[in-house]
């Protein structure tokens, strides 16, 4: 056991371990739990029972006793006709509230490089196999692309996806991109695609009338992006390596001012 370290404020034994010690202090049964939580995370279609006792090394009963417990507590949600396990509505507030954070917290980021750069800046996240614009900041040219806060897109129908999917586990890559198209060597080519993305941190894409950039958010937990779209007429190839290039730099800077923790009195969702 690690050494005492001494008398609290008021006589208490000061147990705190030292660097290097956390691990003697786990619980096994919170660290299957989050196993558990974890896997069904990464799983867009759902995950059977077999598969949570598969993936955690649990005995079939203790794996359904924790998922029992779970979906009691409304954290986990069991879908009647293909008995496939998934995330539930008791993360909803927490993240409702996170989302909200996130989006006040980015807004000020979007709102530059809407000014640097001229044109729409959007901020998404994942949902399923879908994309949700959480914030849009529309360029205050005339002729303008922007998507309607809230909207719904494919996941992988836009660069914000695709910087999206690049970031996911490498097994929840994999079903994505096999999700996608039925065709074996269709589903590797957009798996070598996504690998490309991840490893070049951004996204463009272009089409005969716009062309976006994108790249993940970093400093956060969450599958968000930031991307830039324009017209192709007035936003070059070049402009969107420059913008990918500002991009990167916006996440890093995010990532070393992390999202606030909640606070109280907090300023309402943008509407």
């Amino acid at each position: 056991m690690p050494a005492r370290r001494g008398q609290g404020q008021h006589g208490a034994t000061d147990t705190t371990p030292d660097r290097g010690e956390e691990r003697d202090y786990t619980v096994r049964a919170v660290e299957r739990v989050c196993s558990i939580l974890n896997l069904l995370q990464e799983s867009v279609e759902g995950v059977s029972l077999i598969e949570v006792a598969q993936e955690t090394a649990l005995p079939k009963s203790s794996a359904f006793r924790y998922l029992w417990t779970l979906e009691a507590h409304r954290y986990v949600e069991r879908d009647s006709s293909s008995g496939l396990y998934r995330l539930g509505l008791g993360f909803v507030g927490m993240q409702s509230r996170h989302l909200e954070v996130l989006r006040e917290r980015a807004r000020p980021w979007l709102e530059k490089l809407r000014d640097e750069f001229g044109e729409t800046v959007n901020l998404a996240i994942l949902d399923g196999d879908h994309v949700v614009y959480l914030d849009v900041v529309e360029s205050r040219k005339q002729v303008r692309f922007a998507s309607a806060r809230g909207s719904r897109e494919a996941l992988l129908s836009s660069a914000l996806g695709w910087a999206i999917a690049s970031r996911l586990a490498e097994q929840r890559m994999r079903e994505v991109a096999h999700h996608t198209t039925a065709e074996d060597d269709e589903g590797a080519a957009l798996l070598h695609d996504l690998t490309t993305v991840r490893r070049r941190g951004y996204v463009t894409s272009d089409d005969d009338d716009s062309r976006c950039v994108a790249a993940p958010l970093q400093g956060t937990r969450l599958p968000v992006a930031i991307g830039i779209s324009a017209p192709a007429a007035r936003f070059s190839a070049a402009d969107a390596e420059k913008a990918a290039t500002r991009l990167l730099d916006v996440t890093r800077e995010i990532a070393t001012n992390p999202i606030p923790e909640q606070r109280t009195g907090a300023a309402n969702t943008r509407s």
